[in-house]
């Protein structure tokens, strides 16, 4: 796994829109390479103000929309449409202004969908999604992603991988449902720290003074059970965007002074 890279901003809406840019140029980079590129999205305030950002960028038609993969890291088990839900949010801010392939687009199953409410079913199902669109090169039951983005919460969980809870401790699946979610819903679906570390690169996410702790805590060498974020980790690259208020604890030698 690759060591954590920082980049912080001046604030979360400059954050967003440098993050945007970085997403273009990583995704017309791996299209141009590959014919295609995949990315997986995230919800919260930092994944919907990114993705808000991305429909708002200039250079936003440079992304050839209809070879774009997307899938989700975690998502809230609620019925298809509830305005909580991140494909719901993601949709409102972003996909419908944009060319996409409905094939190339994988949302989680809602809980009004074919697994009623079946939390660990439907997260079953994403796995054998996940696993038919992994091909001989990624060398695993998920395809090699080239962006994960993650957004950090106070607590330092990622996706839906709470601290403690059960699902940080997955070895083997690459999706579960998770229940008892220390934050509503209680309910969800969320990829596993194996799944997330099978992408090129992972992004992590985080502004606001309340996620200066986390990210503190995270990147000063605690464990993954006690802060998930720490495990989050790409193959070739992890990075941190952060905006100052989040960087707040960090110490100054981990980020130069000029990314701020």
């Amino acid at each position: 796994m690759s060591a954590p890279q920082v980049v912080v901003h001046r604030d979360k809406e400059l954050m967003a829109k440098a993050a945007a840019a970085r997403l273009i140029t990583k995704i017309v980079d791996a299209q141009a390479a590959r014919g295609f590129a995949s990315v997986v999205l995230t919800g919260g305030r930092n994944g919907n103000g990114l993705l808000a950002a991305l429909a708002e960028a200039p250079a936003r038609d440079a992304v050839d929309w209809s070879r774009l993969d997307l899938w989700w890291g975690d998502e809230r088990f609620l019925p298809d449409g509830d305005p909580e839900r991140n494909f719901t949010q993601a949709r409102e801010v972003l996909l419908d202004s944009v060319p996409l392939d409905p094939s190339r687009v994988h949302p989680m199953p809602p809980s009004d969908g074919p697994y009623g409410n079946d939390a660990d079913a439907a997260a079953e199902a994403y796995a054998a999604e996940l696993a038919a669109a992994a091909g001989p090169e990624d060398h695993g039951p998920v395809p090699s992603f080239d962006v994960l983005l993650v957004g950090v919460g106070p607590d330092t969980h990622v996706a839906s991988l709470f601290p403690e809870l059960p699902a940080v401790y997955e070895q083997e699946r690459t999706v579960v449902g998770v229940h008892g979610a220390p934050k509503p819903p209680p309910t969800r679906i969320s990829l596993t720290l194996p799944a997330i570390r099978a992408a090129r690169e992972v992004w992590l996410l985080a502004a606001g003074e309340d996620k200066a702790n986390a990210a503190a805590m995270a990147l000063s060498g605690a464990g993954e059970v006690q802060a998930p974020a720490a495990g989050a980790r790409g193959r070739s690259r992890t990075l941190w965007l952060l905006d100052e208020a989040a960087a707040a604890q960090l110490p100054r030698d981990l980020y130069p002074p000029a990314s701020a």
